[in-house]
């Protein structure tokens, strides 16, 4: 993997930010944010799709969210969509970000919608993979997905079987055979260092409403099985967005571009190279 240079960023509120990079600093930025969930992190979600947009000739940038990887975890705080776009969009700016397209998965989706809604001469364009933020926040809690993902995250009995199960229901049964040691390990060692209130104080908001106000180009990308943000989403994208293109995978989960890496990097490319 393409070596990745590291910055830490201090932002309103006292937070810190890190952000973690690779490719040409001269080439376009490409911005991932990351999902929710124990031990995310920018590096960890997107590490088979780094390498790809990096020899298509961007920059990757890739923050690690407030609440997980490297940066700032406070406690005792309600995790508001406003606080992530908030401080994320601040370390970005830091970091000489001054526009960029956006990459964000599940949460990290609906962070990087409501970032172009804020800041539209930010965002260039924008490649989504199962966004969430685009339903009522209690519509989600009845996936079965959600129900899955109640654990002892942030109890001393949390474990690596235990991170490795939350981990392996992000996917479709066929890949899960898939998920590395190495990643569950990874990520179990961010998720010691989180308060529970990362998730049990999470907020988000319903963004549907406000998404024909987004002119850029939208890429959607959806598995099919997905059981935390379901793939009907995809028709709201369609229904409102002004210019929007879907893509749909059989037997794939929550993690397309983990799931379908090859095909995620190639087509999220072709979309980006036709819009550079």
């Amino acid at each position: 993997m393409a070596d990745l240079r590291v910055a830490t960023y201090r932002v309103t509120g006292g937070y810190d930010i890190h952000i973690q990079e690779a490719g040409d600093p001269a080439a376009t930025p490409l911005v991932f944010l990351h999902g929710s969930g124990p031990g995310a992190s920018g590096a960890s979600n997107f590490r088979q799709n780094i390498d790809a947009f990096v020899g298509a000739g961007y920059r990757v940038i890739l923050p690690d969210l407030i609440g997980y990887g490297s940066s700032s975890k406070p406690e005792g705080i309600d995790y508001t969509l406003q606080l992530f776009t908030d401080t994320v969009y601040e370390a970005l700016l830091a970091h000489g970000i001054t526009g960029a397209s956006m990459v964000g998965n599940s949460l990290g989706g609906g962070i990087a919608l409501l970032l172009t809604l804020d800041h539209p001469e930010f965002t260039r364009n924008l490649v989504l993979m199962a966004p969430g933020c685009v339903a009522p926040r209690e519509s989600y809690f009845v996936m079965p997905g959600i129900a899955k993902m109640v654990s002892n995250f942030g109890g001393p009995d949390f474990d690596l079987a235990e991170q490795k199960r939350l981990v392996s229901n992000l996917v479709h049964p066929d890949f899960a055979p898939n998920i590395t040691d190495t990643l569950v390990a990874e990520r179990f060692a961010v998720a010691r260092t989180q308060p529970k209130d990362v998730l049990v104080r999470m907020r988000t908001p319903d963004l549907s409403p406000r998404l024909a106000e987004i002119t850029q180009p939208i890429m959607v990308l959806w598995g099919l099985n997905d059981e935390f943000c379901p793939e009907a989403h995809a028709r709201i994208f369609l229904d409102h967005c002004p210019d929007v293109r879907a893509l749909t995978f059989g037997r794939t989960g929550h993690w397309v571009q983990v799931e379908r890496a090859a095909e995620f990097n190639a087509y999220a490319i072709d979309f980006l190279d036709a819009r550079r």
